[in-house]
């Protein structure tokens, strides 16, 4: 049965992408966005989403929740657009959407020849980060979650390695090695660190403890990298602007629980800069 789901589900986005092809980014945008507002609620549980910007917002009456629910769904079906369109925001195309704050950090460390971690969360069009990084010349490799639905992760596998980090790596075991073998041989790496994990460790997001991926602590303590954290906001619909934060250098004496405290504490304040931006549909503290 999933089979089939999954089948209707990737002729369905087949059909749409080849549309968005023909409209251009601006138009495809907005329609994506739009369309968003009125399907997303039908596949995500609005209690959830509630209940997750409670947890942040306790103080915010349900008007502006309202908003910001319907302000995330449009940015995610924004998203879902412009994947049709990552290739022209990496060529000259559309360069000029993308501003970047923070650029001469990556130049520093391409002249000292460093390795950093790159982590942010899903805001705006989260994918322009590890796209951005390989396009300056950043040795990089980046962790994915590959999608349930086997006929659309092929499709979203190619647009990555193509277009966003041609090393890509599958979160999980087998993925770990990778990355591990990527670091060793000079690269540096790029995730997400607000996906809900089944592993990892309980670190406090909005005062209340969830799963959270240990990776770039394990990174830190096993190689002694820095972590750079980069936030992505969206402006005037379909421009974006990409902050490269300074590098944060741990002691050596922190534990992989208070670098993991200490990271969580950076997404929180990433997430209260634009929260409609941000993805609240997911149960991250489940």
């Amino acid at each position: 049965m999933k089979t089939i789901i999954y089948f209707f589900q990737y002729i369905f986005v087949i059909i749409f992408f080849s549309l968005f092809k023909i409209l251009g980014l601006q138009k495809s945008s907005y329609i994506g966005g739009k369309i968003f507002e009125k399907i997303g609620p039908l596949f995500r549980s609005k209690i959830i989403i509630d209940k997750n910007l409670q947890k942040a917002f306790p103080n915010v009456d349900q008007r502006k929740t309202d908003l910001i629910t319907n302000m995330m769904w449009n940015n995610y079906g924004r998203v879902f657009a412009e994947y049709m369109f990552i290739k022209d925001f990496r060529s000259k195309k559309y360069s000029s959407n993308i501003q970047i704050e923070g650029s001469e950090i990556l130049d520093n460390f391409k002249k000292k020849n460093q390795q950093a971690i790159f982590i942010s969360g899903h805001f705006a069009n989260f994918e322009l980060m590890a796209m951005h990084l390989e396009k300056s010349d950043i040795d990089l490799c980046a962790i994915y979650r590959p999608l349930n639905n086997i006929y659309l992760n092929k499709i979203m596998e190619k647009i990555r390695k193509n277009y966003i980090c041609k090393n890509q790596i599958k979160k999980g075991v087998g993925g770990l090695r990778d990355l591990l073998n990527f670091i060793k041989e000079g690269y540096s790496a790029a995730l997400m660190i607000d996906q809900r994990v089944s592993e990892g460790t309980k670190s406090l997001l909005f005062n209340e403890k969830a799963y959270t991926t240990t990776i770039p602590a394990q990174l830190v303590k096993k190689f002694n990298m820095p972590v750079i954290p980069i936030f992505i906001e969206r402006y005037d619909d379909i421009k974006f602007k990409i902050k490269i934060n300074k590098p944060i250098y741990f002691n050596e004496q922190k534990t992989i629980q208070e670098i993991t405290d200490e990271l969580n504490t950076i997404l929180e304040k990433m997430i209260y800069l634009k929260p409609e931006q941000w993805i609240w549909s997911h149960n991250r503290w489940k």
